[in-house]
């Protein structure tokens, strides 16, 4: 019994009150008529789709699946493909994509939330037009005049779907491994030859045609990541007025039977000679291939804080509901034969975490939906130089970090249920299965831990991260005046400094045991996390505390931002100092055992 509704209050929370998007979108050129009126219609409509259409086919997908047919074709659960249709007749998958491709135009900051409602509501449908977007980023951005003119509106439009091909069964992050082939035939088209797995959407029938972006290997490409190039390869092959062709030689050899996200259709994809069309340059495809991944992190961390808004949701329900046990400071529920166990604290523990991941996890993401506005909007070089950098610091947080406490507060909002939680009645079972992927595919937290510690900030000597510290530290200075959040400020500026000087000594004993970079790096990522979720909190409860000075009909509302920053600083910030302790005992714990003495 999976229900969702939309948390259009916290969405409007952080986009007005906290973020200020409409004065953000005065000063983005074409942008101006966005207002925030025009965002509460969007975001009502969006709603009434996520909740009606969307939100009830999860179940649905879990227990059914996609079903493989004897020529490979694949069939998505039932309702999933009139739900697609009636998102492409809606206009959804256009409505930040450019106008030039017959896109509506809008800022990625207000497509985002359409996204975390569908997500939210319904993961494993999501997810088909979800990864559109990477495909129409990487053409846009590193397609030819061609390419473009033949795939962008299709996808725009949402009639075709876009998938990542990059994992082989031998190479799972290390691509410098692949062995897909590519040879140019004479008509200037190259033949891909290989065997692709886990692509999401890799084959399905909600749309009329698939676009597969692969990285492959060209025959006289030097080894190692530098050999890698890019490739569209389409289902079917377009014919020159833009129509269907005749079909591609890509199948699907298998269904991946999964832990998870069962309405998807995970593939093993089979190229057999079939037709591609290279993306820009030879042997630069992994660079390209980033435009990509990077998208897709992002929307991995939504994924992140789907998982906790629905854990939340679900688990406070049956909280309020559930009655069990007396209240240890006096009956609760006098006129009941038990208390309902949000009264206990444990739940409410369990409760409050949930909804601090969730609230301050959307504050953090939209914040980096802004930047996104600014780098492809922006006619200000230096905005639009700090927002990519601002951006591409945050990602790996965005990823790692999201998803990993959506995966917790899964697990806490099944905990909530008790044994109930485990069959599959609730959908909190199925909560946590879904969400456990997102800690793995678009690389693992490992993964992003080294990218954000070893590339982006000891790989720049520190200066990526010196904007970030520098804001915080600014947003403590700015806000100071209000004596409330001083505590809060004083922790934020202590946990500033440690992260510049904690990142100094990984650098020094780094330059000494280069383990010492991977030994720390997951860590790492994990304080930035909790640092950065402290700075979303103290935010919000600045914006908060001015509301209800200003006077509100929603006290309620503005007080439980409040209290729930202060539960994150009393209950949650503090696993920073744990943090702090175990990086500090750098490589020597990890690497000392001979692996010949792992014994079991």
């Amino acid at each position: 019994m999976t229900t969702y509704k939309a948390p259009l209050r916290d969405m409007q929370f952080v986009m007005r009150d906290l973020l200020n998007f409409d004065k953000h979108y005065q000063s983005l050129p074409a942008c101006e008529e966005v207002n925030q009126e025009l965002i509460d219609v969007i975001l009502g409509e969006a709603s009434k789709f996520s909740e009606e259409v969307v939100a009830p086919l999860n179940a649905i997908g879990d227990e059914a699946g996609c079903r493989m047919l004897d020529d490979g074709e694949v069939k998505t659960p039932p309702g999933f493909k009139e739900a697609y249709q009636q998102y492409v007749d809606g206009g959804w998958p256009s409505l930040d994509q450019p106008a030039r491709y017959g896109g509506q135009d809008l800022p990625m900051s207000i497509g985002l939330p359409i996204r975390e409602m569908n997500g939210t509501a319904n993961w494993s449908w999501a997810m088909y037009p979800g990864l559109s977007h990477g495909a129409m980023e990487t053409i846009d951005e590193h397609g030819s005049e061609e390419q473009k003119a033949i795939f962008m509106e299709p996808l725009v439009s949402g009639r075709w779907t876009g998938t990542m091909c990059l994992t082989e069964a031998h190479c799972g992050t290390d691509l410098g491994l692949l062995r897909t082939r590519a040879e140019q035939a004479a008509d200037g088209t190259y033949r891909i030859t290989g065997s692709k797995l886990f692509v999401s959407s890799g084959e399905h029938d909600m749309a009329e045609n698939i676009v597969h972006i692969v990285l492959a290997r060209l025959p006289d490409a030097p080894p190692g990541t530098k050999g890698i190039s890019l490739f569209i390869v389409p289902k079917f092959i377009p014919n020159e007025d833009g129509s269907i062709g005749e079909r591609n030689r890509v199948k699907c050899g298998a269904l991946e039977s999964k832990m998870g996200i069962h309405g998807n259709s995970t593939c093993e994809l089979n190229f057999d000679s079939a037709t591609g069309y290279l993306v820009g340059e030879e042997n630069k495809g992994l660079s390209y291939m980033f435009t990509f991944m990077n998208f897709a992190r992002i929307g991995t961390g939504l994924q992140g804080l789907a998982h906790s808004e629905l854990a939340f949701q679900q688990s406070l329900a049956y909280a309020r509901d559930r009655l069990q046990m007396r209240s240890l400071s006096g009956p609760k529920n006098p006129d009941g034969p038990a208390d309902p166990i949000i009264v206990h604290p444990d739940v409410r523990r369990m409760l409050l975490t949930q909804k601090a991941f969730a609230e301050g996890g959307r504050a953090l993401i939209y914040f980096a939906s802004a930047q996104g506005d600014i780098l492809t909007k922006s006619d200000d070089p230096e905005a639009r130089e700090l927002a990519n950098h601002v951006l591409s610091f945050l990602t790996p947080i965005i990823k790692a970090f999201l998803t990993e406490t959506g995966f917790e507060a899964a697990n806490l909002g099944l905990q909530c249920f008790g044994g109930h939680g485990y069959i599959n009645e609730w959908g909190a079972e199925q909560n946590v299965r879904d969400a456990r992927i997102s800690m793995l595919y678009e690389g693992t937290t490992g993964i992003q831990a080294l990218d954000l510690l070893g590339r982006k900030v000891l790989g720049t000597r520190g200066k990526a991260l010196a904007p970030v510290t520098s804001f915080i530290l600014d947003f403590c200075k700015r806000s100071r005046r209000r004596k409330e959040l001083r505590p809060y400020l004083k922790t934020l500026m202590r946990l500033t400094k440690q992260w510049k000087s904690l990142t100094r000594k990984i650098g020094f004993a780094a330059m000494r045991n280069r383990d010492a970079v991977g030994a720390a790096s997951v860590d790492y990522i994990m304080f930035s996390g909790y640092v950065l979720l402290g700075v979303a909190w103290a935010a919000s409860a600045r914006a908060a505390y001015k509301r209800l000075e200003e006077g509100t009909k929603e006290e309620a509302f503005y007080r439980a931002k409040i209290q729930t920053a202060e539960f994150y600083f009393a209950k949650i910030l503090p696993r920073t100092t744990a943090l702090l302790e175990t990086i500090s005992t750098g490589p020597d714990p990890l690497m000392k055992l001979d692996e010949n003495e792992f014994m079991f």
